[in-house]
């Protein structure tokens, strides 16, 4: 066992415990993926990374570090919200960027952060796959949703490793009385977006992941917002600047800033809090 440093960290908020946690161990040298699944399904939170050196290959290309993202029961190639987190962890432990961005190396490839104004920013890798659900999905979604056709206004793929479905519904209060049926859902990830009518928020989004007991809904979920922000943006159902709040149904206040660049790169930021800071026997 080694004593390493360790940081909790609640994403996408400016308030401890409004967000979405993440569990970040500073230092995963000598670790295998058997140990760090092992711990990760221990912390009962949806995603823990670990911080390693960064690969030469990604190094020579800029990366100031490289980070391995689990989730109960598999690892992930990219997540947003532990992206941030685990950005703010490490700036926070001393962390020195090569450059004006932040550098992360992660199993999708290279993910540059920007810090602007107390936010952090990673730009949106690009879509695996984009286009237009098929009927058959669309209609398990309705299904699942409690909804019928004619309640979806819009809909694609928004697969950025996540195999996230997007729908967009008429209005913030659709998405926020939707009651996910986990038996219809399951194996599927869903990601719900609405406009609101008034408030600090353009857009209210929800999240709905596969589990082992069927689904579950995500509080704030950086990879779904930047892959919405991707179809959204492009398909001019979306401004190029907005927020969007998500988290509400569970209680949370989460909130994700949206910037669509002249360049077309998609900024997803939001703020991080540190919750828990120390260090884990691993």
């Amino acid at each position: 066992m080694t004593r390493r440093p360790f940081r909790q960290v609640d994403v996408f908020t400016n308030t401890p415990y409004h967000g979405n946690p993440l569990a970040v161990v500073l230092d995963g040298q000598g670790l295998d993926s058997a140990q760090m699944q092992r711990f990760t399904d221990w912390t009962n939170l949806s995603e823990c990374t670990f911080v390693l050196p960064p690969s030469p290959a990604a190094a020579a290309a800029g990366a100031d570090y490289r980070v391995r993202i689990f989730c109960p029961g598999r690892e992930l190639p990219f997540a947003g919200h532990p992206t941030l987190g685990t950005c703010h962890a490490w700036l926070r432990a001393g962390g020195q960027p090569q450059g004006d961005c932040v550098v992360q190396e992660c199993g999708a490839g290279l993910v540059k952060i920007r810090r602007q104004e107390g936010l952090l920013a990673f730009a949106a890798p690009p879509l695996r796959r984009g286009g237009p659900l098929d009927e058959p999905e669309l209609q398990r979604i309705t299904q699942g949703l409690g909804l019928t056709r004619e309640d979806i206004v819009a809909h694609a793929w928004c697969d950025n490793g996540p195999h996230w479905r997007g729908v967009m519904l008429r209005s913030a209060r659709q998405v926020l009385s939707v009651r996910p049926d986990p038996a219809v859902l399951a194996g599927m990830e869903v990601g719900l977006i609405g406009p609101h009518e008034s408030g600090d928020a353009q857009f209210e989004v929800r999240a709905f992941f596969p589990v082992l007991s069927g689904i579950a809904e995500d509080p704030v979920t950086g990879s779904l917002n930047a892959a919405l922000a991707q179809w959204l943006t492009g398909a001019k159902l979306a401004p190029p600047v907005y927020m969007a709040a998500q988290g509400t149904a569970l209680g949370r206040a989460g909130r994700v800033h949206i910037e669509r660049a002249a360049d077309g790169t998609i900024w997803v930021g939001g703020h991080s809090v540190t919750c828990i800071e120390g260090s884990v026997s691993l």
